[in-house]
């Protein structure tokens, strides 16, 4: 999602604040918030299909997944921002300033825009990284059936696989489940390639 707007200088607790009476959601670092733009059809019916089927395989046990809707707030780095979908094993350890603002993530997901993209690589991955309770952090493509997912080793290093095509799947090992890329993009259209971006 986009992050066009900006108010500086502002407290986590200005933040909380301000965002609690706010008609649209917005992230915050570094006493900024970046208000966020809305995400396109394809984006929306991606965060669907990967919050029913997490939802449908995480049924039994400790393990709870979460829509956009949940804040999450990165120990060290105070970025604070909203995951596309994430998932939370154990007990949810919120944030000591905001009842409502998670802060031990298993999971965290988010499908790909071309406004973000560079940032969900780059940056936003640095932050997450920080988060000690994180063991996957999953990119997904919204404009091809493509999945990344970046596992956490045992000497904080991270391994990179990809899944390609509709009929591959990705598998989340710190969950236990298999996500089905045919699931993950059902009744998805992908962009033609005469109206894809040029490489």
């Amino acid at each position: 999602m986009g992050l066009p707007q900006r108010i500086a200088s502002l407290s986590v607790l200005d933040y909380y604040r301000i965002e609690t009476e706010a008609e649209f959601r917005s992230q915050y670092f570094a006493g900024e918030m970046f208000a966020m733009a809305g995400g396109t059809p394809r984006h929306s019916r991606i965060k669907l299909n990967v919050g029913s089927l997490l939802n449908a395989s995480l049924r039994e046990g400790s393990c709870v997944p979460y829509d956009s809707d949940l804040r999450v707030r990165v120990p060290g780095t105070d970025l604070i921002t909203y995951p596309d979908a994430s998932v939370i094993c154990g007990e949810l350890q919120i944030d000591l300033d905001d009842a409502n603002t998670a802060l031990n993530p298993t999971v965290l997901i988010e499908v790909l825009s071309p406004s973000t993209e560079a940032y969900d690589r780059g940056a936003k991955f640095g932050h997450y990284r920080r988060i000690p309770s994180l063991r996957e952090y999953v990119l997904i493509s919204q404009d091809e059936p493509r999945v990344e997912r970046f596992l956490r080793n045992d000497d904080e290093t991270w391994t990179l696989v990809i899944s390609n095509g509709l009929d591959q799947s990705i598998e989340l090992g710190s969950l236990g489940v298999t996500l089905p890329l045919s699931e993950i993009f059902f009744k998805v259209d992908f962009p033609s390639p005469s109206s894809a971006p040029p490489a």
